[in-house]
């Protein structure tokens, strides 16, 4: 049924309880403790419009949303399951990932683009190692990290994880400056223009002169898929923060791509 509507899978999103950290927090010590199905299932309850907001971002490429909810709550589950009370790390934080994995797995597994069974087992791998480092680390492993824990080359983790990722539209907006907005077609240009060359040549010397955070930010958020909120917790600064850098980076690109 539409997203827009009050009920979703059987439930009225209107009436969704919101927990506090510290009652989140509470309830996975019960849950720790006393093995409690009373408490997992009100830490559940209360976090399914943390689910509902993440399911957001894969809505609209013809999958049902009931489907993607469900899938969404058995991230949540599995973020209960594995979250690491000795660590400094807020739940919702923890959540986000993971829920976003679990929804990306299944889209991957009915994607229509066939990919090789060498490379699908090689991204499952590496799949599987990030979800085991992430529960141990307590923050979303970097590829240098998620290679070391399969033994296989940087390279190869990226062509694998590539492979199975979702297609971009070439009309998806990559920046936007009240109704200044970049799209990713725009960043094409034809390569036998003397002008787009110089213009490519400036654009790599702007995203050189970037510090490495800037760097990183439009790495995860454009070559990885992430979303501002998971960049967030991975590089451990706020989603303003994020918005704020990657914004100011972008900008500087694109001035730097314009005619003089």
């Amino acid at each position: 049924m539409a997203y827009n509507k009050v009920v979703i899978s059987g439930i009225n999103t209107s009436e969704l309880k919101v927990l506090k950290e510290e009652e989140k927090i509470n309830l996975l010590k019960e849950i720790r403790e006393t093995g409690s199905k009373k408490a997992k299932d009100e830490l559940i309850k209360g976090n399914l419009r943390l689910v509902l907001s993440v399911i957001q971002k894969f809505t609209g490429r013809g999958e049902d949303v009931d489907d993607l909810f469900q899938i969404g709550v058995v991230g949540l589950i599995k973020a209960i399951n594995n979250f690491d009370l000795s660590k400094e790390v807020r739940f919702s934080t923890y959540c986000v990932p993971m829920i976003s994995g679990e929804l990306r797995r299944h889209l991957r597994d009915y994607s229509q683009v066939k990919v090789s069974r060498s490379l699908r087992d090689l991204a499952y791998r590496a799949i599987q190692a990030r979800e085991r480092l992430a529960a141990k680390l307590q923050h979303e492993p970097c590829i240098e990290e998620i290679a070391q824990e399969i033994g296989e080359k940087r390279c190869d983790v990226v062509i694998a994880l590539e492979s199975i990722s979702d297609p971009v539209s070439l009309y998806e907006p990559v920046y936007s400056d009240s109704d200044d907005t970049l799209y990713i077609m725009d960043q094409i240009g034809d390569s036998n223009d003397v002008e787009s060359c110089m213009n490519e040549l400036s654009i790599r010397d702007a995203i050189k002169a970037l510090g490495e955070r800037e760097r990183n930010i439009l790495y995860l958020r454009f070559l990885r898929g992430k979303t501002q909120m998971e960049v967030a917790g991975e590089i451990g600064i706020s989603q303003a923060q994020v918005s704020r850098l990657e914004k100011s980076a972008i900008k500087r690109i694109k001035e730097a791509g314009s005619p003089q």
